[in-house]
């Protein structure tokens, strides 16, 4: 009986130094996955309304290439859901190979993480029906890497650079020097057909021409006064331009 209850002792010593210090351990938490596992697992910034939002959303590699027609129209067909949002406004997007540029716009953070979750459950659901066997059996997994990044932009020069990259972004990567989208101005697989302002229309009543076709991105009108007016303090945008990394 003794030598019983001494190894009922030990154990209960072993139980009490494992679990008696609490609080958030190193290295401690769901860790991020794949090759990109996308921003820190931070505290999202304060959003305020008259804020503009510049997110990059990247895809997994079994994803493929995103500048395909039938991506193109997953991601179109999205926007179409999207632009019902009150609270949350795509106002510009860009489709890369492996990501997608968007500028919003927000009435706080809440907001925006049910905006941007509704929209990415919509893409993703159309791409994994795009990318099933046939039209009964859609592909399971997932479509987004974990995390999106998020950059607040506060100040008007950083709204005409944002705007400048998002629209010009197929330029950055080349993607105006091959195939069909080499005979654009402005990139087909974006919204920049919708961006009123280029500096090649200037003086100009009409919106820029649409091929027949064709199918523009569905997007607001900005409420903020960056993305709407302030921009404009630093210069107008061309549809030429190659945009910088960095303002």
């Amino acid at each position: 009986m003794k030598k019983a209850r001494s190894k009922r002792e030990r154990k209960r010593h072993v139980q009490e130094e494992l679990f008696r210090n609490g609080g958030k351990r190193k290295g401690a938490g769901r860790k991020p996955k794949g090759k990109r596992a996308g921003s820190p697992h931070e505290e999202r910034p304060t959003i305020k309304p008259y804020h503009a939002l510049h997110v990059v959303m990247r895809v997994v590699d079994a994803v493929g290439n995103l500048r395909r027609p039938s991506m193109y129209k997953a991601v179109r067909d999205a926007s179409v859901v999207a632009a019902i949002r009150e609270r949350f406004r795509i106002v510009h997007l860009s489709i890369q190979r492996t990501h997608i540029h968007m500028l919003a716009e927000a009435e706080n953070k809440q907001a925006l993480a049910r905006g941007l979750q509704g929209f990415q459950i919509s893409v993703a659901r159309n791409i994994n029906t795009m990318l099933g066997s046939d039209k009964y059996r859609r592909r399971r997994g997932k479509v987004f890497e974990d995390r999106y990044h998020l950059e607040v932009i506060k100040t008007p020069r950083q709204a005409r650079h944002a705007l400048s990259y998002v629209l010009n972004n197929w330029r950055r990567h080349r993607e105006d020097r091959m195939g069909l989208p080499s005979t654009w101005l402005v990139d087909p697989f974006s919204s920049g057909i919708s961006f009123p302002d280029w500096q090649e229309m200037e003086g100009r009543d009409v919106m820029w021409p649409i091929r027949e076709g064709y199918d523009p991105i569905v997007v607001r009108r900005p409420r903020s006064w960056l993305l709407r007016e302030g921009w404009k303090a630093h210069g107008t945008i061309s549809a030429r331009a190659v945009p910088s990394k960095r303002a």
